[in-house]
């Protein structure tokens, strides 16, 4: 998932879009009244007509008028928990999604990375990772100082939560490509992200666009049939699992029209006022 954090503009009337279905008066055991529930699918306007309930909002369709009560997201985020693999989500889009970067109008940043392990000979620490000793890595991470952190042959790798917080100081956007478990951490109020997933096409038309990548010398990394399928599947569970993280997701099929999908909404998304969830206003 590719994150932008951001400052944001937006309206601050007491109204939710929601990103999942929910069927909360047929289906919802924890509800104290089932016939009082209000049932609403994803992209539904709702508006919030009583939070003092800590597990319990009522609420109405902005279109229909129907009110009912609706789980609040203390009670959604007290009751789910996921358990997800770690996916490589890197891939030819990458290439293409840097050349942001060079665009100066919206001051796109990327963080750094951090490893433990030891620089190669071509390596200057600060120029493709910061490079510090496994034990002040370990001490980080049980500080709580990482994003997301995780270990490759042997070696610590991660992402420090003060770097995202110091591009921002700095008045610039930061861009982040993170595992999926890391977003729960970053959709808050203290950083008002905006979330990308870059979703992969079919495997068929995968299988082409590796091996464009791989003749045209972009990669020298060769995928079996078995990896590209594990990357279609893995792509597929991500987005159900998530996809109520997602502001925007945008399905790989050709990587010029993927990157031109991406550069169109970033240019709405500094002038256009964005939806965001109700507790970073309230």
């Amino acid at each position: 998932s590719l994150v932008f954090t951001q400052s944001c503009y937006f309206n601050t009337l007491p109204h939710l879009k929601h990103l999942e279905d929910s069927t909360t008066g047929t289906n919802d055991n924890l509800i104290p009244c089932r016939e009082a529930g209000l049932g609403f699918q994803r992209g539904d306007i709702l508006q919030i007509v009583n939070r003092e309930d800590p597990n319990w909002w009522q609420a109405c369709h902005t279109m229909g008028g129907a009110t009912g009560l609706i789980p609040s997201q203390f009670l959604e985020e007290k009751r789910k928990a996921f358990v997800p693999k770690d996916w490589d989500g890197t891939g030819p889009i990458i290439f293409k999604f840097k050349q942001l970067f060079f665009f100066p109008q919206h001051f796109f940043y990327s963080v750094m990375g951090i490893t433990s392990r030891r620089p190669r000979d071509d390596e200057q620490d600060g120029q493709t990772y910061q490079f510090v000793s496994r034990m002040e890595m370990e001490m980080d991470i049980k500080a709580g100082r990482y994003l997301e952190h995780g270990e490759y042959d042997g070696n610590l790798y991660g992402t420090k939560i003060e770097s995202i917080h110091q591009v921002v100081k700095n008045g610039r956007t930061c861009i982040l490509d993170v595992n999926p478990q890391a977003l729960k951490v970053l959709r808050t109020a203290e950083f008002m992200p905006y979330v990308v997933f870059i979703a992969a096409p079919e495997f068929d038309t995968l299988k082409e666009m590796h091996k464009a990548v791989v003749d045209a010398g972009i990669t020298t990394k060769q995928l079996t049939d078995v990896d590209l399928k594990k990357t279609v599947d893995e792509s597929a569970r991500i987005q159900r699992a998530y996809n109520h993280y997602f502001d925007l997701t945008i399905v790989n099929n050709n990587l010029d029209a993927a990157f031109e999908t991406l550069q169109a909404r970033l240019d709405k998304l500094f002038s256009e006022p964005q939806w965001v969830p109700v507790n970073w206003v309230y």
